[in-house]
């Protein structure tokens, strides 16, 4: 009798989950846009963001004026609401942010790493969970991890960029931990509130230390049997007398990034790829624009043997992808073409920049941890909280 009661509870929460994602995909929406996009009645639409305001779920704020006309309100994310803490760890450096319900990050932090070591780089994260445990009580209600590697089961499996293996994270919190690769949850975030909205079927590619992404297929991403999916870089698209730190040799990685121009120009493999590589767009010498058009080649090659694997509508860059493109359109274009099968090349599928930039791995962790704040279940327990 009580899992009955139980699941009736969870299902009077169904209809408040579909609004509170479709205020993340319409910020700043109004009533009547909501009430048209889900189907509801006027006053359901009335009871039910009356109901969410009540429990702090929803608030509704006057709209700017527009000229003459009755005025109006949009809904917007209660500001003493729930909020997930979303933590990205890179190789370099780990940065956070806090969201509420609108999926909105703010309240941003973050350092380098002054050790690498799992146990150093975890503790500031830990101190950083803590800050905001204290600062928002039990107004925190899930943290997510995004990471530069394979999790599963609460584990860190393999990290080639930071060089970690088998890392327990389950001791960074203990408010619900969600954790993800961090260039799936980039595709997340792209695919849900970015330039893939309303794509059937998507493929985001994101360079940062090697690259990785997601397929995702009506805004949901696979992970795989064991969270690996969306490795792509370690594909044997790449030079197959490099070994890849992955354990396999030709991977893809070795070519996209820092690491390849590095080995183009004849210089050290660098010790931040990613800032390398920055710093070698912003140069504008010949050996340079000859280094980023053999690494344009090598991304545009391996994105059209993807496209036939796949079959997208569309294709997102993120991180360094977008501007290596960029700096090498013509290259880039004759190997993505050159890769694809025949019958496609006619309407190719659009390569478009990611809209989410630098933040998508950030913002996808945030969504990841929102749909489960958010779950009918989530959103019965948080209401069974309130006074």
């Amino acid at each position: 009798m009580a899992s009955l009661r139980r699941r009736a509870e969870e299902a009077r929460w169904h209809t408040a989950s579909q609004v509170l994602a479709w205020l993340r995909l319409h910020p700043g929406g109004t009533r009547a846009a909501l009430a048209q996009d889900l189907q509801l009645t006027s006053g359901l639409a009335t009871e039910l963001t009356g109901r969410m305001r009540a429990l702090r779920l929803l608030a509704e704020t006057p709209a700017p004026p527009q000229g003459r006309g009755r005025p109006t309100t949009v809904l917007t994310a209660h500001p003493d609401g729930p909020v997930v803490l979303a933590v990205e760890l890179r190789m370099a450096d780990w940065r956070h942010a806090t969201a509420g319900l609108d999926g909105r990050l703010h309240s941003r932090g973050g350092a380098r790493h002054a050790s690498r070591e799992p146990e150093a780089v975890l503790a500031e994260v830990r101190k950083a969970v803590e800050n905001a445990s204290e600062r928002y009580g039990d107004r925190l209600c899930a943290v997510s991890l995004a990471v530069a590697g394979t999790t599963h089961d609460g584990r860190l499996a393999q990290s080639a960029t930071l060089g970690w293996r088998d890392v327990d994270l389950t001791t960074l919190t203990s408010v619900p931990l969600l954790l993800g690769n961090d260039a799936l949850l980039a595709g997340l975030a792209e695919a849900r509130t970015g330039a893939a909205v309303g794509a059937a079927a998507a493929l985001h590619l994101m360079v940062e230390v090697g690259i990785g992404g997601a397929f995702t297929v009506d805004g949901r991403p696979s992970g795989g049997a064991h969270g690996a999916a969306g490795e792509y870089g370690h594909q044997p698209y790449g030079d197959r007398s490099l070994s890849c730190p992955c354990g396999a040799r030709g991977c893809w990685d070795l070519d996209v990034d820092g690491r390849a121009l590095a080995r183009h120009l004849g210089a050290a493999e660098p010790a931040d790829p990613r800032g390398y590589a920055r710093e070698i767009l912003r140069r504008a010498d010949p050996a340079a624009r000859q280094a980023l058009d053999k690494v344009a080649a090598a991304l545009g090659a391996g994105i059209g043997a993807l496209v036939n694997v796949h079959d997208p509508d569309t294709v997102t860059l993120g991180g360094l992808a977008a501007p290596l493109r960029a700096a090498a359109p013509e290259t880039f274009a004759t190997t993505y073409t050159s890769g694809l099968m025949a019958f496609r090349r006619g309407r190719p599928p659009a390569v478009i920049d990611a809209a989410h930039g630098d933040d998508g791995a950030l913002q996808g962790a945030a969504l990841l941890a929102l749909d489960h704040v958010t779950s009918e279940a989530a959103l019965a327990s948080w209401s069974a909280r309130q006074p």
